[in-house]
């Protein structure tokens, strides 16, 4: 009889953020996103080498309205450098 209730969403809507500046961290980006709405996840790969990001993330919203509000505003501006979303 359980088999129609309905699941928490598990599904994340995720953009693709490139041309972050070096100085931006993962709590940064996390932070900046939020206010486009709930965050699960932010994925900022470092580079072993150099000890630096790779100047892209993936961001992950629990909402596809935290998305589209994100897609919507243009520019993205962090510490004075546009990013980008695709």
């Amino acid at each position: 009889q359980g088999r129609n209730m309905a699941l928490p969403s598990k599904k994340v809507f995720e953009v693709f953020v490139s041309k972050i500046p070096w100085t931006i961290a993962g709590k940064e980006m996390r932070e900046y996103f939020g206010q486009f709405g709930p965050v699960k996840k932010c994925l900022l790969p470092f580079d072993k080498d150099t000890g630096f990001h790779r100047g892209f993330c993936w961001v992950g919203f629990t909402t596809e309205e935290g998305l589209n509000n994100a897609l919507q505003k243009d520019p993205h501006m962090l510490e004075g450098a546009k990013v980008e979303l695709e």
